[in-house]
């Protein structure tokens, strides 16, 4: 992707408009790079994700979730148009009402129609502060309502949980959001319960509404049931917030544990299926294997903000979780994170789960099938109208006999 930018006139490929409060981006920027530019214009794109550098053409290929998908959408759902070179070798511009079909067949398309060398993103007014509240629970169905509570009300603009293991420190790499004095309180809980569960809400808010917005998050506590006296709250600056993950990559690089093998799981489980998750895969899989390196997140999204029409796949239910497994191994010892991740999809598809893999890697056309269950045909057709020759196909190979 970094050979297209010499086409670039302005060297960035990034534009940013302000009265139209949308970006135009090309498809090898990374999205730091974007927020970056219109942070300077005092806007940001309105849905994003958890790790910045990643390119916008990659993200959009899959759908680019966070803690703001609930209230936003993914990524992919806040796109108004795209430049995109197809398997056919033709450079088009498609639209929601013009060149449809390519328009939604790229967003979440795995990159098998076309090449996005230029997307056009919806912005909004970027605040200036974040009002981030971490809360712990110890019983999970607490934990997954109170959380299904706040993606059910105005208010919040971001929502992620999490979990902590008894085998694992408190802080993950992402991120040191709990002070050595917090962790020496959370300690004797983890001890007693194994596993402790977290949730993150975010507002935005101005300088200038810090009195309401303290009385509006010290309300909101009140409606939930989280342990208490374990309500921990910072108040960064917005511009510190979207790149937190950073702090992380950069301490494990010093470490040299970055360059590593990451055998990352990403599923959508459905709402209704959420319990028997934790109780076989956190409870009965993770925590007794104690292998586990890296942040764990599980968090509700609402499926009203996808478009069916898109390729991006989800549970068919109104509220699913994302669940993500982003381990860090050692080159001896990443097997036996693939081994534990083969076993709890086997243990979705003997329990009777019908999640949805996100960033999903297959190696039969059957498992594809049944990945994009219904959109399997229409994903046939669009790819004999925009990539009959598979030149899409030939490196992973997983789409040479659609």
């Amino acid at each position: 992707m970094l050979s297209l930018k010499k086409h670039y006139e302005n060297g960035n490929g990034i534009r940013v408009s302000t009265l139209g409060h949308y970006v135009d981006v090309g498809g090898l920027q990374l999205w730091i790079d974007v927020l970056n530019a219109t942070l300077e214009h005092d806007l940001a794109p309105v849905s994003g994700i958890d790790y910045l550098f990643l390119t916008l053409c990659g993200t959009l290929s899959n759908a680019g979730i966070s803690g703001q998908t609930f209230l936003y959408g993914p990524q992919i759902s806040n796109v108004l148009e795209m430049d995109v070179v197809t398997g056919n070798g033709d450079f088009l511009t498609c639209y929601k009402d013009s060149n449809s079909e390519l328009f939604y067949a790229v967003l979440g398309g795995l990159g098998q129609f076309g090449i996005i060398t230029r997307a056009r993103i919806v912005l909004t007014k970027a605040p200036k502060r974040v009002k981030w509240v971490r809360m712990l629970y110890s019983d999970f169905s607490i934990f997954s309502r109170d959380q299904e509570h706040l993606i059910s009300i105005k208010g919040l603009e971001f929502l992620e949980g999490s979990l902590i293991m008894d085998y694992s420190p408190a802080n993950n790499w992402r991120f040191s959001f709990f002070t050595p004095y917090n962790e020496s309180q959370i300690s004797p809980l983890l001890k007693k319960h194994g596993i402790l569960y977290y949730l993150d809400m975010v507002k935005y808010y101005e300088d200038e509404a810090i009195n309401s917005v303290n009385k509006e998050v010290e309300k909101l506590p009140e409606e939930l049931n989280y342990i208490p006296g374990f309500a921990f709250m910072k108040d960064p600056n917005y511009v510190d917030f979207p790149n937190r993950v950073q702090t992380g990559e950069i301490t494990l690089k010093l470490k040299g544990l970055w360059d590593v093998p990451h055998p990352w799981l990403n599923l959508f489980v459905p709402k209704s299926h959420i319990m028997d998750f934790n109780d076989g895969v956190f409870v009965d899989t993770i925590h007794r294997q104690k292998i586990t390196k890296g942040p764990i997140l599980v968090y509700p999204t609402t499926k009203i903000k996808w478009d069916d029409r898109m390729f991006a796949v989800t549970p068919n239910e109104d509220i699913f979780y994302c669940v993500r497994l982003l381990h860090s191994s050692s080159f001896d010892d990443w097997q036996y994170l693939d081994n534990q991740n083969n076993a709890i999809l086997e243990f979705c598809n003997r329990a009777g789960i019908k999640m949805k893999q996100y960033l999903p890697h297959y190696k039969s056309k059957e498992d594809w099938i049944k990945h994009f269950g219904s959109k399997w045909n229409t994903f046939k057709e669009r790819k004999a109208q925009f990539d009959p020759r598979k030149i899409l196909s030939s490196e992973q190979k997983n789409f040479n006999s659609v």
